[in-house]
């Protein structure tokens, strides 16, 4: 189950629920997981800075912050995205805003499955996933349209 919140801020265009909700079991499936509960939370850059700061202790900004209540093989969790960030680097890489929000979407997956991203070594292998991820994401959006 996948679950979509706005927190102060206005719903966000092109986030689908029934599409996040697919794909990320597709993610799980290829990652022999389970999917449990999940919520994401859309928000602003001042109220995931509070949280950083509050559950962190970290004062910057970031673009998620993943809580993970993950038990064996299933995944469940709170994904905290800010809006805010995502616009950003969308716009610093040149990107879409739709491919950032995914990105960051399946960021916070790939969290929960167990991947991190503290190391060079492990950041490394969570940027081959979330690409190889996005590549799925891509075939199931073509797929749906056939």
């Amino acid at each position: 189950m996948v679950e979509v919140f706005f927190e102060n801020i206005d719903e966000v265009p092109g986030v689908n629920p029934e599409f996040l909700f697919a794909w990320y079991i597709n993610v799980c499936e290829m990652e022999q997981k389970q999917l449990g509960e999940i919520s994401l939370i859309f928000c602003s850059d001042e109220h995931l800075l509070e949280m950083n700061k509050e559950y962190l202790e970290h004062d910057y900004y970031t673009d998620i912050i993943t809580f993970d209540y993950t038990q064996g093989t299933l995944v469940s969790g709170d994904l905290f995205i800010s809006v805010d960030r995502v616009k950003d680097n969308a716009d610093q890489f040149d990107i879409a805003f739709q491919d950032e929000l995914h990105r960051v979407c399946v960021h916070g997956l790939l969290h929960l499955c167990g991947y991190k991203d503290k190391s060079d070594a492990d950041e490394k292998l969570m940027r081959f996933k979330e690409n190889e991820m996005l590549m799925l994401r891509k075939f199931h959006v073509e797929h749906l349209k056939a």
